[in-house]
């Protein structure tokens, strides 16, 4: 038997590298871009919602991180590149990205859909995220270093739900981005990871169990615990994939989930 590695692990730390975050005004968002922080990256928060943004970027800076706030409307490619470009344009350079930015989601059967809707979650939820991939790797190109992103999907990524029909496409659709981000520019030592929450205690989740009847959340429905998670809990597994700490880690999907996907 070969006897232990005496290498040290590298840190979770992330000491000088610039990362974006979006949908970080609240949420399992706001939760990624202080744990980042705290880890010594420079986080853009980005967000549509002006005034939850700037007060998440200026709680970052009051407990010692560096922060700045970004609205933009992810759907929009013009500002999805004009994101990357402020992240680059204040701190030099981008090393990582959390594409998080994500509407709540839809409540009918298919045959009573209301196709704005539809449009709009799949606009939200998944042409951001091939819009992000496609700035955040040309930037990580342009600078000719490896770079890390981990796209927020859900567990319904794998698993259809009733009357979700919209929100399911979507998140289905973020897996398959993933992946594929995951095989073209792996030479390029890019990685691209997905994680995928179950029932996280945020206000959308509260809104959607509500809307559905359901009051409080049925949390043994969601979790083999019997309780929801927190967004903290979703951002440290979003730590580890950006950070070098998941460095042999690409095109995985981290159910973050307490064992929903399990039954």
């Amino acid at each position: 038997m070969s006897s232990p590695s005496t290498t040290p692990a590298p840190a979770a730390d992330l000491d000088g590298r610039v990362a974006i975050v979006t949908g970080a005004a609240s949420g399992m968002g706001a939760a990624t871009a202080e744990t980042l922080a705290r880890h010594g990256a420079r986080v853009l928060v980005a967000d549509l919602d002006a005034e939850r943004g700037a007060a998440v970027a200026e709680q970052i800076t009051a407990s010692g991180g560096t922060a700045a706030f970004h609205r933009v409307d992810v759907s929009q490619e013009s500002e999805v590149e004009a994101m990357v470009a402020a992240a680059v344009e204040r701190w030099g350079r981008l090393d990582c990205a959390v594409n998080n930015a994500a509407l709540a989601p839809d409540s009918a059967p298919i045959v009573d859909m209301d196709i704005e809707q539809f449009d709009r979650i799949i606009a939200v939820n998944l042409r951001s995220v091939a819009l992000c991939l496609k700035h955040q790797i040309r930037r990580f190109h342009t600078q000719g270093t490896p770079g890390s992103i981990v796209n927020l999907g859900s567990v319904s990524s794998v698993k259809a739900r009733n009357n979700n029909a919209a929100y399911v496409a979507s998140k289905h659709g973020v897996v398959g981005l993933t992946k594929t981000a995951a095989l073209e520019y792996g030479k390029d030592q890019i990685r691209v990871n997905a994680v995928l929450p179950g029932g996280i205690d945020t206000p959308m989740i509260r809104a959607a169990r509500e809307a559905s009847g359901v009051t409080p959340p049925d949390e043994f429905a969601l979790s083999l615990f019997g309780r929801l998670g927190s967004p903290d809990e979703v951002a440290e597994a979003c730590l580890w994939l950006v950070s070098d700490r998941s460095s042999f880690v690409t095109g995985h999907c981290l159910a973050v989930d307490a064992g929903f996907l399990a039954r």
